[in-house]
């Protein structure tokens, strides 16, 4: 069962194992998603596909405050 939390107007949406962007996440919505050695932050675009970073976090709260800076900057915009 994926976890939301809204900030500044953005969805940060976190996933579990087995769980897809596509089925759980809308366009303008950050995705975390552990998987290849730690969190990766997904942007989820209008067309449904996603966009990350170059490396993953090591941790969940690291993946989580980079999640909430884009949000941030992107409320700003």
């Amino acid at each position: 069962m994926p976890t939301t939390i809204t900030h500044r107007r953005t969805n940060i949406v976190t996933l579990t194992s087995g769980e897809s962007i596509a089925a759980h996440c809308k366009p303008d919505d950050i995705a975390l998603v552990e998987e290849k050695g730690g969190w990766w932050v997904h942007f989820v675009g209008e067309d449904g596909a996603s966009d990350t970073y170059d490396e993953p976090y090591p941790s969940y709260n690291q993946a989580l405050w980079a999640a909430k800076a884009a949000a941030e900057f992107s409320s700003s915009l």
